[in-house]
């Protein structure tokens, strides 16, 4: 089976669940790759540098910034995020699905910069209530922390309504299954330059 390449956005606050979800849909949507980001934020326990995140040094990011590498990236809580161009290209070329995993701020930039190719997707929880249930759960950050990613969720989803679509993940199962239907959709979808060529070629042919 041949695939076409792609951008799948996945935002939403973090203990939405939306690592839960690409491991659930990772063998139903074919040849993807996963952007990994780079990130100046400290490695937490049980994070793997070049696996969860790219780990480097402020100085380091600031480089990359001015030799503009990243095809986007922001300052969230202090700490710097970014996507890097390099293996994004390469993975399109390779016909694969890029997914990332990013928030609104990133979603304007690569939307900006690639809006043709992308399809975007909020993933968030039924309420704010069960939110703080899960981030709570997770314990695995301080309660300042879990304070702030509250009040940073209450602001993203105030914009949904730029993105295509929403999952509500309130049963993985279901939400898993919506998100392998958007991704195939994602492989679908013509770039301008194509739909403007196919009219050509369509009225030529008359």
């Amino acid at each position: 089976m041949s695939y076409k390449s792609g951008l799948l956005v996945l935002s939403g606050p973090s203990g939405a669940g939306k690592s839960s979800l690409i491991n659930k849909v990772a063998d139903k949507i074919g040849p993807y790759y996963f952007s990994i980001s780079t990130t100046t934020r400290p490695m937490r326990d049980g994070e793997v540098d070049g696996v969860h995140y790219y780990f480097v040094s402020e100085e380091e990011f600031k480089k990359d910034i001015e030799a503009e590498n990243f095809l986007e990236y922001a300052l969230v809580h202090g700490n710097y995020y970014g996507t890097s161009m390099k293996p994004v290209k390469e993975a399109l070329k390779e016909d694969k699905l890029v997914i990332f995993d990013i928030d609104v701020q990133g979603h304007d930039e690569v939307k900006n910069r690639m809006g043709d190719l992308t399809t975007s997707v909020f993933v968030t929880t039924p309420s704010l209530k069960v939110l703080k249930e899960r981030l709570n759960k997770r314990a695995t950050d301080e309660q300042e922390i879990i304070n702030r990613r509250i009040e940073m969720a209450k602001r993203e989803v105030q914009r949904i309504s730029e993105y295509d679509f929403l999952i509500i993940n309130d049963d993985l199962d279901e939400a898993a299954e919506v998100l392998v239907s958007i991704a195939k959709a994602a492989r679908m979808k013509i770039p301008s330059l194509e739909i403007h060529q196919f009219v050509h070629k369509w009225e030529a042919e008359g």
